[in-house]
């Protein structure tokens, strides 16, 4: 196929000045992705892309939701530039009650979905790439279910956990991108759902782990993190809920106040975006983008912690 036309954008890639009669190559969007041109062989790279978690409910406070987490191989083109975002972590509910925030995306072309925030007040938790858990069931809240992209089978995470039956019943715990979250239940909360191990720097780490809920009304236990950095429930009214960890799109843990202070639900923690590939490559990386670069074993390994920009590999 040949292209009759001048330089457009489409999606997260930027076509830029394309030459008359050049070369297309034709991808999916959203799976894989984006029309543009070719311009040199293409190689294939490791890539691992984990959105922000979502922020923890209050007052009987569900869990947050784990960052939406995407792992797979992909075929990148020399002389083209690609536009990396690294999602940060949404705010946790404050006094007022306040609603949590969800997550916001990281994408590399592909898009993993920012993780949902868990419910505050009896309400729902929101749905994201991992869903937040569900408060206290009084006014007939649900728990948050996982975002599901365009492609076919493509779940980010899992659902949230719902509540206890009973009006100050603790909240259930967030979606992680393993399993989901578990139920609350009397004044034991849910925990949050585990993260997943990947070894794409070398080591096993667990990242994306739903958010924890805070315990009932009446004291009791609360709902810890899943692995992969989710944030523990607050452990009685006048704390916070544990901060999902950073870089591993944890969800928050939820928080139980009942009364001003200036307590809140924990923030989701911030995402990642890693690129494993081919030393025989160079890449250049814009201002924008807080990143760090290793070499081992005849790959380099570009890990993006914080920002948006371009990037771009030659040979």
């Amino acid at each position: 196929m040949t292209y009759y036309g001048s330089g457009i954008a489409f999606g997260a890639t930027d076509l830029g000045e394309i030459a008359y009669g050049q070369e297309e190559i034709i991808r999916v969007a959203d799976c894989d992705e984006t029309i543009f041109a070719k311009q040199k062989a293409p190689f294939e790279a490791d890539v691992l892309i984990v959105a922000g978690g979502g922020g923890g409910g209050l007052r009987v406070g569900g869990g947050g939701g784990a960052g939406g987490y995407r792992e797979g191989k992909k075929v990148f083109y020399t002389d083209i530039k690609y536009t990396v975002t690294v999602g940060a972590g949404g705010a946790g509910a404050n006094d007022g009650p306040g609603v949590p925030a969800n997550g916001s995306d990281s994408s590399v072309e592909r898009v993993a979905t920012g993780g949902g925030g868990g419910a505050s007040n009896f309400n729902s938790g929101s749905n994201g790439g991992s869903g937040g858990g569900v408060s206290s069931r009084l006014g007939g809240g649900s728990a948050g279910s996982s975002t599901r992209t365009n492609c076919t089978n493509d779940v980010q995470g899992n659902d949230g956990g719902s509540a206890g039956t009973g009006i100050s019943d603790a909240g259930g715990g967030g979606g992680g991108s393993g399993a989901a979250g578990s139920a609350g239940s009397g004044n034991t909360g849910g925990n949050g759902g585990n993260g997943t191990a990947s070894s794409i720097t070398g080591s096993s780490v667990t990242r994306a782990g739903g958010g924890g809920a805070t315990n009932g009304a009446f004291g009791g236990t609360r709902g810890t993190g899943g692995s992969g950095g989710g944030g523990d429930g607050a452990a009685t009214t006048n704390t916070n809920g544990g901060d999902g960890g950073a870089n591993k799109g944890g969800g928050g843990g939820g928080a139980g106040e009942f009364v001003a202070g200036g307590h809140r639900g924990g923030n989701g923690g911030s995402g990642i975006v890693i690129i494993k590939f081919p030393d025989t490559y160079t890449i250049t990386i814009g201002s924008g983008l807080t990143r760090a670069i290793t070499t081992s074993g005849g790959y380099r390994i570009a890990q993006f912690t914080a920002g948006t920009d371009t990037i771009t590999f030659s040979e």
